[in-house]
């Protein structure tokens, strides 16, 4: 905590966001291979991860696209998917400041940034709190690009030399979502919270509604996360 007091907010951003650097780019670079592989160019490719930037909507709107889906119903399930970001936003705002640059910012809002700003901003001063998110989404976000690029250039002939790469680079993503998310389980409250939300994803994810797993499972984790939250404080209230 001593070190992000003296860094710069933007420094510390750029310093925190380095270890997602291992997770964004392999997961980055099968999305170039696969767009690639379904009749995008290398361009646009990149193009949808500058834009859209959107991480498993991406595969969802390639494959779509690819699969000869109507435009309006790939933009849909899109926002289907990314309807957990109703939840994120919410959840951070006690730890914003008055800043006319946070819904601009808010395009780099991702699960792991996300995981990463719950657990920074309240330990950082207020006038630092816009510079680091500027830090740790830019990160996030151009890594994101490049590993996008170099799969759209060279990912095919990478995964043909080494075939394992194709086994384990998608792995890399959720492996860094949940080394992010290990904090918490020290915590009852949030332990339980985690716990209800992976065992709603699982049990949608394995039955025919596959797309609705994240903002399903989001809702009810925010559901528990708001009853055990008001039940603890009217027991306080009781006791006091």
């Amino acid at each position: 905590m001593s070190r992000a007091s003296n860094n710069s907010g933007l420094k510390q951003g750029v310093i925190d966001g380095l270890p997602l650097l291992g997770g964004y780019i392999p997961v980055a670079i099968s999305f170039g291979v696969i767009a690639v592989q379904a009749g995008f160019s290398t361009l646009e490719a990149t193009l949808i991860s500058v834009f859209i930037y959107a991480g498993a909507s991406q595969f969802l709107l390639v494959a779509m696209v690819a699969a000869g889906s109507p435009l309006w119903l790939a933009v849909c399930m899109n926002l289907l998917v990314n309807v957990r970001h109703v939840v994120y936003g919410p959840n951070l705002v006690p730890y914003l400041t008055q800043s006319k640059a946070w819904p601009y910012l808010m395009h780099g809002l991702t699960d792991q940034i996300f995981a990463l700003a719950h657990t920074r901003l309240p330990q950082l001063d207020d006038s630092k709190k816009v510079e680091w998110f500027k830090g740790v989404s830019m990160v996030a976000w151009l890594s994101w690009i490049l590993g996008t690029a170099i799969g759209g250039v060279a990912g095919e002939s990478l995964t043909q030399q080494w075939p394992v790469l194709d086994s384990v680079m998608p792995f890399a993503l959720p492996a860094l979502f949940l080394v992010l998310l290990a904090p918490k389980f020290s915590n009852k409250r949030w332990c339980a919270t985690l716990l209800v939300t992976i065992t709603m994803a699982l049990v949608i994810a394995l039955g025919p509604f596959k797309n609705a797993a994240i903002p399903f499972a989001a809702l009810c984790g925010a559901l528990t996360f708001y009853v055990l939250t008001s039940h603890i404080e009217r027991k306080q209230s009781h006791a006091n």
